[in-house]
């Protein structure tokens, strides 16, 4: 009987079968407005960054479609003159995050599963995940105090006589990349972790057994089981974090910078920022914002298709 009613609501036309499902596209309608009205309705800001906006007190559609149209003046401008630093600040500190962020949760994931102690296990995911929900504001100090010409770093680097004095890290630029790089890590890595953790649940027992018939030691089972096992897992990943390449982030760069270590500290984010809202530059920190969202739209596209092409993995 199920399968007849199927078949019958398959053969209707498409308004039949709209009107036989109104009430679920009408409990459809609340999300479809919230993301037309909050997603969608903001986007029509991007065409300030090809006018000269100024606001007044008209309106703002008054005053965006009464902008003088400027086309790829405030684009031009930008590569004329800080891109060069901007985008090498924001790819150094990318690719060391995800140098280190990334590959950390695998190696958290695979520790903690072969962990038998269930209380040690619990305490150890309970505190790698728990600076995620630590916020930035809170973090930032933590390394600020920590790496203070008076902090713990200091102390333990002239306590091992490494060095006589201590290090400014805060005022040598040389050093910010990695102190970001490393706070990145240490944000995100346990969280990043239970995504891998419930990745390596759902493998099937059996294969363990099995490859420990065949003599298998615990590595060469961590190698030829759990890694393919994470692969599609790792792929998807990877995918978002190359097309998230380009956003640093905004809250710890503009926490823990300072006027000395501005050529080292200023991305893509703070840049935006700092020229967009606090200097009234509006078209010209949105059309910063837009390069870097159509950069990484480009990271993200391609990122699939190669992946897709090795492992036969992608979003979409």
């Amino acid at each position: 009987m199920r399968k007849t009613k199927r078949a019958f609501v398959h053969k209707k036309s498409f308004g039949e079968r709209l009107w036989y499902q109104r009430y679920l596209l009408l409990m459809l309608i609340p999300a479809l407005v919230w993301v037309i009205l909050i997603c969608y309705a903001p986007m029509t800001g991007l065409y300030m960054a090809f006018t000269n906006y100024t606001p007044s007190t008209k309106g703002y559609f008054h005053d965006l479609l009464g902008a003088p149209f400027v086309g790829l003046d405030w684009f031009q401008y930008f590569f004329t003159n800080d891109f060069k630093i901007v985008m090498r600040n924001t790819l150094a500190t990318s690719a060391l995050t995800l140098l280190f962020s990334f590959p950390a949760p695998i190696l958290i994931a695979l520790c903690l599963n072969e962990v038998k102690n269930t209380r040690i296990k619990k305490f150890v995911q309970n505190a790698s995940y728990l600076p995620y929900f630590i916020s930035w504001v809170i973090a930032a100090n933590i390394f600020l105090t920590l790496l203070s010409s008076g902090g713990v770093i200091n102390d333990m680097l002239k306590f091992l006589n490494i060095t006589d004095e201590s290090i400014l890290f805060f005022q040598k630029g040389k050093y910010f990349w990695w102190i970001i790089a490393i706070a990145n890590t240490w944000k995100v890595m346990g969280y990043n972790a239970i995504i891998y953790l419930a990745a390596i649940s759902g493998i099937d027992q059996q294969q363990y057994e099995a490859a420990k018939v065949d003599g298998a030691n615990r590595l060469q089972q961590i190698w030829h089981i759990t890694m393919p096992a994470l692969r599609p897992t790792i792929c998807i990943l990877l995918i978002l974090a190359i097309g998230g390449i380009l956003n640093t982030g905004f809250e710890q760069q503009l926490l823990l910078q300072n006027d000395a270590i501005l050529s080292y500290s200023d991305v893509l984010d703070t840049y935006a920022y700092r020229y967009g809202m606090k200097n009234g530059m509006y078209s010209y920190g949105t059309a910063v914002g837009l390069f870097k969202s159509v950069v990484s739209f480009i990271l993200v596209i391609g990122a699939n298709a190669i992946t897709k092409k090795v492992n036969d993995e992608s979003l979409f």
